[in-house]
């Protein structure tokens, strides 16, 4: 496993620490998984701006349109 240091602010380590006090976890444990979480929107972001294009030419233009017909 590798080992990143980051910097933040007061505010924020407190946040961390009410928080990982209240989940009974550790600190790293948490900003695992929210690097994990915001990692995995960021994946789906860049897939739907690269599939958007040909969405779009099927007349696919909102959220809506495509639940329509694949739900």
């Amino acid at each position: 496993m590798t080992t990143l240091t980051i910097r933040i602010d007061d505010d924020f380590d407190a946040e961390l620490n009410r928080l990982a006090e209240a989940a009974h976890r550790t600190k790293s444990d948490l900003v695992r998984e929210m690097l994990r979480r915001q990692a995995a929107l960021e994946e789906l972001r860049q897939t739907r701006r690269q599939l958007m294009p040909y969405a779009e030419r099927a007349g696919y233009l909102t959220d809506e349109d495509f639940f329509r017909d694949f739900s």
